[in-house]
């Protein structure tokens, strides 16, 4: 792959982004809306109750995806404002870098505004009522699944622009990492980080996160106690990990499922930390759990599978966000694993013959129905967007 053939289609993207605007309708758009919550709540307490609560709007996001729009209106969310913003400073690099600095700029503002309220530091997460197994997260309350991502963009605007205000934000945004999380011990030297400041999940991804932007934030501020409480995260990751290389997303007895973003999401942030820190037992771990991504998450044609291990019936053949996530984690890869280049290109082969519409966005996903076309800039077209800029910028 060239940037002759990655370049078109990232600027046909921007074009359509700029035409179809920074709100979008959600993959959790049934879900947030008030019958689709109680629905959902149902079926978590009483599954087979459930089941005919939930099953119309299934069949809906599976047969007429677009008819979420008269559930629940277009928002606007942080995760996907980050990588536009980092997807926007990495195109700087390469076509009309004012404009693009621009469009950076103005999606690290939208990211200022929308940090959580009633906190003293910096953290994001949802625009919606989330509804979990073990309860409703509330609207605004700041995850550690989203919050490094604002980092990072900040990280990414710091680099390009000089700014010192964005230098600020990351201080702050390590401080509500280490702050206002909840460590809750499993064993000495091991701690699992809370999904957000009010809860005591077990969530593996969660904790990955964490220990990135803790590794990644204390050894640019010098801050060794948030090199501490990375190392125990990072503990924990490696204590949950499974004899074949995968990991349950949570170890607090629910969600005992094994999906190809999350894992992807786990090893991605154990290679950022590894690069920055150099553990030997970490290298192991990623090693481990990218032989298992590849045997059990790639199919035969080498492209992505949904799970590896379901917990309910799955309707979906091939996700964006998959694609958008085992891209981004080959990048990283390749100089540790033989096999990451030949996965990186066959990814972006996939993407750019059958996954880039006229328009210029990407195909939502494609399940046993059909292909959803609706876009949503959270799951996953930012994601792939960010994943092209930085192929594109690799010179993959």
């Amino acid at each position: 792959m060239s940037e002759a053939g990655l370049l078109p289609v990232l600027l046909s993207f921007a074009v359509w982004l700029e035409r179809y605007g920074d709100l979008s309708q959600d993959q959790y758009d049934y879900w947030a809306n008030p019958l689709g919550r109680r629905a959902k709540r149902v079926a978590y307490r009483h599954p087979r109750a459930g089941l005919a609560l939930v099953a119309p709007f299934v069949l809906l996001d599976a047969l007429a995806p677009a008819s979420r729009r008269f559930f629940h209106a277009q928002q606007r969310f942080a995760i996907a404002d980050a990588h536009y913003a980092m997807g926007f400073c990495d195109l700087a690099s390469l076509d009309d870098r004012e404009t693009r600095l621009g469009a950076a700029r103005r999606y690290l503002s939208h990211l200022l505004e929308s940090r959580a309220a009633g906190f003293s530091h910096s953290g994001w997460g949802y625009p919606f009522d989330w509804e979990t197994c073990f309860g409703t997260f509330k609207a605004g309350t700041p995850f550690i699944t989203t919050t490094p991502y604002a980092y990072e963009a900040f990280e990414r605007g710091y680099e390009t622009t000089a700014d010192p205000s964005y230098l600020e934000t990351m201080r702050s945004t390590a401080e509500f990492a280490f702050q206002d999380l909840v460590d809750h011990q499993v064993a000495p030297g091991v701690s699992a980080c809370s999904y957000g400041p009010f809860d005591r999940r077990r969530v593996v991804n969660a904790s990955a996160y964490r220990a990135f932007l803790l590794t990644a934030a204390g050894v640019r501020f010098k801050r060794d106690q948030w090199l501490a409480a990375a190392r125990s995260n990072v503990a924990f990751v490696l204590h949950s990990q499974r004899a074949d290389g995968s990991w349950f997303y949570a170890m607090d007895g629910k969600d005992q499922f094994i999906d190809n973003f999350h894992t992807c999401f786990v090893l991605k942030n154990l290679v950022k930390v590894w690069k920055a820190a150099g553990d030997e037992a970490v290298l192991r771990a990623i090693r481990s759990g990218y032989d298992f991504y590849k045997t059990a998450l790639l199919d035969r044609q080498g492209l992505p599978v949904p799970f590896a291990r379901a917990q309910r019936a799955n309707v979906v053949r091939r996700e964006l966000y998959d694609l958008a996530e085992g891209v981004n984690l080959a990048i990283l890869m390749r100089e540790l694993d033989p096999d990451a280049g030949s996965i990186l290109r066959r990814l972006l082969a996939e993407v750019l013959d059958r996954w880039v519409l006229p328009d210029g966005h990407f195909v939502t996903r494609i399940t046993w129905f059909g292909r959803n076309t609706v876009p949503y800039h959270r799951w996953a077209q930012s994601q792939m967007f960010h994943a092209l800029t930085r192929a594109c910028l690799e010179g993959v």
